[in-house]
């Protein structure tokens, strides 16, 4: 297979994941499908919001809010002050222009159309040449079991900013979901030569794209290579509360914990300099590089890396021969 006509796949969540996604897109435009997970939509004032999904929507279109990471630029909010004079809720923050989005994705959606077919409309609009995959139609929520009680993810991410202790998360919903058809048309794919998960927390992020049935199948049925990229470095999260959470589970934070956590899916995995002596903790092919991405130039860098290393490993990687005698095995 030629370069010029390699397919990659990306799993991605919120900010971390769509950083690596940019970086990823600028090097491979149409040929990368980024599937976004899905767990943390919600209704909210009446409308349907895809933080994850828009977060990667403004990071690959140029317009996202650099400072957050999330949100837009050049943001204004003036429905959000107009909200708090009539006592409604302002807990989780729509500005005037990602308003927009949330109200044409309502509208379209009631309309009939599927949210894969409005976030490629979407992602024409902001000339985004890579797909942009929602992993379901059907609704998949993450839910966290904390001492605060059954939260539903926004509530425990954005409301209570994560204090609550996490006993556990699941979730609702995945049992009757399904991957999409362009989902599975990205992982069928036969020029298909690397799947990358990002560096977005496994358990908030990655694991409610896992837990569509059938994901997984699709995934080692591709025969390319998958390799994650580490969220974790010198025993703390990149950003956001991974760390925390491995710790409120029983988990050493660690990137050696992270790869264990992926298990057999993973061919290879991404792991930070920093980290370089937990390398023969790993259990998997290793690539130690710089995993942090404070501009666009760290970004392409990754990213650069990460198909290189797809390269290297190649279709029915070390991970395709395990899971064959896994599968084998009486």
């Amino acid at each position: 297979m030629s370069s010029g006509s390699a397919r990659y796949v990306a799993l991605s969540g919120g900010i971390g994941g769509a950083k690596l996604s940019l970086g990823l897109a600028r090097l491979l435009g149409e040929r990368l499908s980024v599937i976004v997970n899905t767990g943390d939509d919600f209704e909210h004032l009446g409308l349907a919001i895809s933080p994850d999904v828009d977060t990667t929507l403004y990071t690959l279109g140029g317009v996202v809010n650099a400072e957050t990471g999330w949100g837009r630029v050049e943001e204004t909010w003036s429905f959000m002050q107009a909200t708090a004079e009539l006592g409604g809720p302002t807990w989780f923050k729509l500005g005037d222009r990602d308003l927009a989005t949330h109200v044409e994705r309502t509208r379209r959606l009631a309309a009939g159309e599927t949210l894969t077919g409005i976030t490629q409309y979407l992602a024409e609009k902001l000339g985004i040449a890579a797909r942009i995959l929602p992993m379901a139609e059907e609704p998949v929520r993450t839910v966290v079991e904390s001492d605060g009680g059954t939260l539903a993810f926004q509530e425990y991410f954005v409301r209570d900013q994560c204090r609550p202790v996490a006993r556990s998360i699941r979730y609702e919903g995945a049992a009757k979901a399904r991957p999409t058809r362009a989902v599975i048309a990205a992982l069928s794919d036969p020029r298909l030569a690397g799947i990358v998960i990002c560096p977005s927390n496994p358990w908030l992020s990655v694991d409610p794209i896992l837990a569509v049935p059938g994901m997984r199948e699709a995934m080692r049925a591709s025969g390319a290579p998958v390799i994650a990229v580490t969220p974790i470095i010198g025993g703390k999260a990149v950003k956001g509360p991974t760390a925390k959470i491995m710790g409120e589970l029983g988990l050493t934070p660690t990137a050696a914990a992270i790869a264990r956590h992926y298990g057999t899916l993973l061919d290879g995995f991404m792991l930070d300099a920093q980290d370089e002596a937990l390398a023969r903790e790993i259990g998997v092919a290793t690539v130690v590089t710089g995993t942090m991405m404070r501009s666009l130039d760290d970004k392409v860098a990754l990213a650069e890396a990460c198909l290189s290393f797809c390269d290297r490993l190649g279709k029915g990687g070390p991970a395709a021969a395990r899971r064959e005698e896994i599968e084998a095995a009486p």
